[in-house]
């Protein structure tokens, strides 16, 4: 990689990325709603659906992490503008500037629902619940349908839950919970979840980038191992040095307060679902996981 760009560099995942393809002293231009010092930013907000023509002008490889996650706020409208139409704007784009490869950070939400007790591969391929995974699956199949008639090379990457310091979304909740206190002690469910440390997935994401053969291919990147909900507050608890409580809340209580609020029982329902999926794919061309959750507030670059 000489010449990279970025969007998403602001991002969670994205700023790891940045900072890991900046040491090895790539010349670098981001995409960014904001201005980012010392950085070649392409000042852009992809719902407007405007990218400037010349943004992607002498760029080798784009790394393609921006996009719309779980909101509840935001209009179905908004995600298909952002997820699918701007994707496939950049895409385009891609390929009138001269990209050659093109990586797309996806999700194991577009390869569908996960059945109780089973393990998603990148060929089990499902309708997608809801409007995020539904607009990941519908940009991943336009990305791959350019980059077959273009020639230019394009790898998508399916992260699983995001673990790792200053996370966001329900993990990060989840944390800040039982940091104050009122976070309630889980019970011992027998579910599985697929995680990934955002070092490893960014470490995945260059993996990727590095290896010609992984063009036209989709990969799912965890830490390979499966956790349960439990297993996660406990070590949650640990890293934040509070004892683990010996009682917990049975999960009938999570249902019945679940009954009388629909928002409260999505929350319920992601707490304690099977959501396992395999990386094999990726760790057989070489790709292996460094970190686990006991890692999940330490940083490594």
């Amino acid at each position: 990689m000489n010449k990279v760009f970025i969007t998403g560099a602001s991002g969670f995942v994205g700023q790891k990325l940045l900072s890991a393809i900046d040491d090895k002293k790539n010349t670098l231009r981001v995409l960014s709603r904001r201005n980012l010092p010392g950085f070649d930013t392409i000042v852009c907000d992809l719902n407007s659906g405007v990218i400037p023509q010349d943004a992607l002008k002498g760029i080798d490889t784009v790394f393609h992490l921006a996009g719309i996650a779980h909101d509840s706020h935001k209009q179905d409208e908004q995600y298909i503008s952002v997820n699918v139409k701007a994707t496939e704007k950049l895409a385009k784009l891609a390929v009138i500037s001269g990209v050659q490869r093109f990586f797309y950070l996806s999700s194991v939400k577009a390869g569908g629902s996960v059945l109780h007790g089973s393990s998603i591969t990148e060929s089990d391929q499902d309708e997608p619940e809801g409007i995020y995974g539904k607009t990941k699956r519908e940009a991943e199949l336009k990305l791959l349908r350019i980059g077959k008639q273009s020639g230019m090379h394009v790898s998508i990457i399916r992260s699983s839950l995001v673990y790792g310091p200053l996370m966001k979304g329900n993990l990060g909740l989840m944390f800040l919970g039982i940091k104050r206190g009122w976070f309630p002690s889980l019970p011992k469910v027998n579910n599985r979840r697929s995680m990934v440390h955002v070092d490893d997935l960014v470490n995945a994401i260059l993996f990727v980038a590095e290896d010609s053969k992984t063009n036209g291919e989709v990969f799912i990147v965890t830490d390979g191992v499966p956790h349960s909900s439990r297993e996660i507050y406990e070590i949650m608890c640990v890293i934040l040095g509070r004892a683990i409580p010996k009682w917990y809340v049975p999960k009938i209580v999570f249902n019945f307060l679940a009954f009388f609020s629909l928002g409260l029982r999505h929350k319920v329902n992601k707490l304690f679902e099977d959501d396992y999926h395999s990386s094999d794919k990726i760790q057989s061309i070489g790709f292996k996981p460094q970190r686990s959750l006991k890692d999940m507030n330490e940083t490594y670059f």
